[in-house]
């Protein structure tokens, strides 16, 4: 069965028997939530954050969009103080059944809040958000299609004239063979989350890359059992794509975002206080256990930080 990307993504991971419906993602890849606890420390603090910027309203949201596993907002409620706690509505978004053993003031739910007063986290949900790929040819950019069970690729027919106009100023092709990865379901998904601030901020953080750099053949990856696959739409497997975050930011100024910062997880979570500091060779005389406490924590913080690996993630942050 051949069908645009689009198309093939949607069927493989969210349909029936879908890898998202049918998997739990920490088998597959490794994120920042997985990887330490102290990323939720880090998403806690902006929450206070946040929290603060409101003056402190008697409920206060914390939105995970695209959960997963829910390890997020239950390590969010496990370290926040109980003034904090008290005053939390959490809510986990993410169309996979609810997983076991989450927290039960947890709300699981398959679709966002209809109003958010607090903060809305989108860690790694806009690049499994699905998209088409197109090819520039001779007669100009078309659509590829892909056979559903083989992967195997074909050119197609021209795009939609809105999806000419997105990649005329997010993705222009410089040459025939040129691949690009049409972005605008990602900007809508986006500037549905800031839609619903009703007052608060909404953070991304994915995979991605700049106009002015982008990849140019394309990010098209699969993920099964940790390691990267050719992307499959079989149901098998993974299959992400990185984010155009400046598009999804033009996006969320239009939905009424009054102030938009774009940056790298390195870069913000330095600034929430996750540094990699190792500690002083003294406390390792005075005190050899805290030694060893503080040497894997100072671990931990600097795999979310490496500019290599997830550290060079970008953070796209906007407020209403």
């Amino acid at each position: 069965m051949w069908l645009t990307w689009r198309a093939a993504t949607e069927r493989a991971l969210y349909g029936e028997n879908g890898f998202y419906l049918r998997e739990r993602p920490s088998g597959h890849f490794r994120t920042s939530v997985s990887a330490s606890a102290v990323f939720a420390e880090a998403v806690l603090r902006l929450l206070s954050e946040v929290d603060a910027e409101l003056g402190h309203p008697a409920e206060l949201d914390l939105v995970d969009v695209g959960a997963g596993e829910g390890v997020l907002v239950t390590q969010v409620l496990a370290a926040a103080g109980p003034a904090l706690r008290d005053r939390l509505r959490v809510t986990a978004v993410d169309l996979s059944p609810r997983p076991p053993g989450l927290p039960e003031r947890v709300r699981w739910s398959r679709s966002l809040p209809a109003k958010i007063t607090g903060l809305a986290v989108a860690n790694e949900w806009l690049d499994n958000v699905p998209l088409d790929v197109v090819e520039q040819t001779p007669d100009g950019p078309r659509l590829v299609m892909v056979d559903v069970r083989t992967g195997e690729e074909r050119v197609d027919g021209p795009l939609r004239r809105a999806d000419l106009a997105w990649l005329e100023r997010w993705w222009p092709l410089p040459c025939v063979g040129a691949r690009a990865e049409i972005g605008r379901p990602r900007d809508e998904a986006w500037a549905s989350v800031v839609a619903r601030l009703t007052r608060g901020r909404a953070v991304a953080v994915d995979y991605a890359h700049p106009v002015d750099n982008r990849p140019p053949h394309g990010t098209l990856t699969g993920y099964r059992d940790g390691a990267v696959v050719p992307p499959v739409p079989d149901g098998s497997c993974d299959i992400t794509a990185h984010v155009a975050l400046d598009a999804c930011a033009e996006a969320g100024r239009r939905a009424g975002a009054i102030s938009t910062t774009l940056s790298t997880q390195r870069e913000e979570l330095r600034a929430l206080g996750v540094t990699g500091a190792r500690p002083p060779l003294e406390l390792a005389r005075t005190d050899p256990s805290g030694y060893l406490r503080a040497l894997a924590r100072a671990s931990e913080e600097a795999e979310l930080i490496d500019p290599a690996g997830l550290g060079g993630f970008g953070w796209l942050s906007q407020s209403r």
